[in-house]
């Protein structure tokens, strides 16, 4: 669903998504080239009325997140530029990933390996 979206309302969502959690005007400051306030609101509560966002008061403000796993919606977002970029190619799109990062962080290497052990072994 994500993708049928128009670009502001997938913008919102997205910086959402980022956040975690945050106020209307916390999304318009993280927004590039941000609509004004009203705006920001009026593109989440349509992404509420969706079923995309919830919110709860704190404050006297609404601080809104993300109504569905962050994870799924990432998943789902990563597929469509795999395909998009990369023909399909899940290690294509991991190699120039890896290509973004001068320097891994051991326990990043350690995870990129038990993913590859794991590839090894399904292959089988």
């Amino acid at each position: 669903m994500i993708e049928s979206l128009p670009r502001r309302e997938r913008e919102v969502f997205e910086v959402l998504c980022s956040l975690q959690e945050a106020t209307a005007s916390a999304v318009r400051t993280a927004m590039t080239d941000p609509p004004s306030d009203s705006a920001v609101r009026t593109l989440l509560g349509r992404l509420e009325a969706k079923g995309l966002v919830t919110h709860r008061t704190a404050n006297q403000a609404y601080v809104y997140a993300p109504a569905t796993q962050t994870e799924a919606v990432a998943e789902t977002a990563l597929q469509r530029i795999v395909q998009t970029f990369f023909h399909g190619s899940a290690a294509g799109a991991a190699t120039a990933l890896l290509g973004m990062e001068p320097r891994l962080k051991a326990e990043e290497i350690e995870m990129l390996q038990r993913a590859i052990d794991r590839a090894r072994e399904d292959a089988k």
